[in-house]
């Protein structure tokens, strides 16, 4: 494979320096929006894993089934998750949680600091509202229940619109990041390896960083609509390769990296725990969760501090800011 990228400046040459303090907008607690985000959220993406590696599974219930005992903590019943045995004590915990009919997605990473009783609990140690373009690109709350699945694990990944990512950092830190496009843009098999493209996202590049210090990954690939989904993990790599990126050109936008995962374990089931979640037809938004002020909350009460986190603060502070640069950010670059 040629122009492999293994270095964080090699990285940044590619896709550029985050812009700004890189947690803005990384609350290290459950304020009153997330807390509320939970309470409407039937779906969640879970990460578990050390410096070792990664696992990912799903878990689904009703609206609210995870719980939040206090700002810090989260509960979550086993019986809920498809794979209960990849939680274990020590772990670091990566969360994606999907409210009905919202594209931003709510990410809750941590640490397990229980299994017990049936119940597995999360000290949180990161908060923060991710953007939209994952679930705009794959339309994936437009999934409709019935549709032809491919009956091959493999095929099943060629057409695929969804993938959550799970990577962690060697000081075992989880992460867990929405992938979106439309069918035959998502993920390709190709000689036995899957690929995948960068797209613009939040800009934090948290999966790349990762694959860069520990390229074990997992991640759970959806076909929206259908409850059968595929588990695929193995080793990662980032490269420039030009014949590779030309793959995956949407909207004759040619991406800037792709991403191989290299002969990688694909394990197709059919998910009991987005059967109880219903995901699809998408119900309503809740009316009382609006993303645009939760981005502003979560930057004003973020710890990054300095002169452009003052700015941004400043800036965040004119009203209609947040409702303007979401607008623009979303319609004009999701490609």
């Amino acid at each position: 494979m040629t122009e492999r990228i293994e270095t964080l400046p090699a990285l940044e040459a590619v896709v550029g320096k985050v812009p700004g303090p890189r947690d803005l907008k990384v609350i290290d607690f459950l304020d009153a929006a997330s807390l509320r985000w939970l309470q409407t959220s039937p779906l969640l993406f879970a990460a578990f894993g050390d410096g070792r590696g990664i696992a990912i599974t799903v878990g689904g219930g009703e609206p609210g089934f995870v719980q939040a005992p206090d700002a810090r903590r989260l509960r979550i019943s086993l019986a809920l998750l498809d794979h209960p045995d990849q939680a274990q004590p020590g772990l670091g915990f990566g969360g994606l949680f999907l409210s009905p009919s919202l594209c931003e997605t709510l990410r809750v990473n941590g640490r397990v600091v229980s299994v017990a009783e049936g119940v597995v609990e999360i000290e949180v140690r990161e908060c923060y509202l991710h953007c939209a373009k994952a679930l705009i690109r794959s339309e994936f709350w437009k999934g409709e229940p019935g549709g032809e699945i491919p009956d091959t694990a493999t095929a099943f990944v060629d057409a695929s619109r969804f993938m959550a990512l799970a990577t962690i950092n060697e000081q075992g830190q989880a992460d867990v990041s929405p992938k979106g496009d439309p069918r035959g843009a998502m993920l390709q098999m190709r000689s036995g390896d899957a690929w995948f493209a960068d797209r613009p996202g939040n800009r934090r590049v948290d999966s790349f960083r990762n694959i860069l210090a520990q390229p074990r990954v997992a991640a759970a690939v959806l076909v929206p609509g259908s409850s059968r989904m595929v588990l695929l993990s193995g080793t990662a790599c980032l490269t420039t390769d030009a014949a590779m990126r030309a793959l995956f050109t949407v909207a004759e936008r040619l991406p800037k990296l792709a991403t191989c995962i290299e002969q990688p374990l694909l394990q197709a089931y059919d998910s009991a725990a987005l059967a109880r979640a219903q995901p699809w037809p998408a119900l309503p938004a809740a009316a009382d969760i609006d993303p645009a002020a939760i981005f502003k909350a979560h930057v004003m009460h973020s710890k990054s501090g300095g002169i452009m986190a003052g700015i941004a603060r400043t800036a965040l502070a004119v009203p209609g800011f947040m409702d303007k640069t979401l607008q623009n950010d979303y319609k004009k670059n999701l490609y």
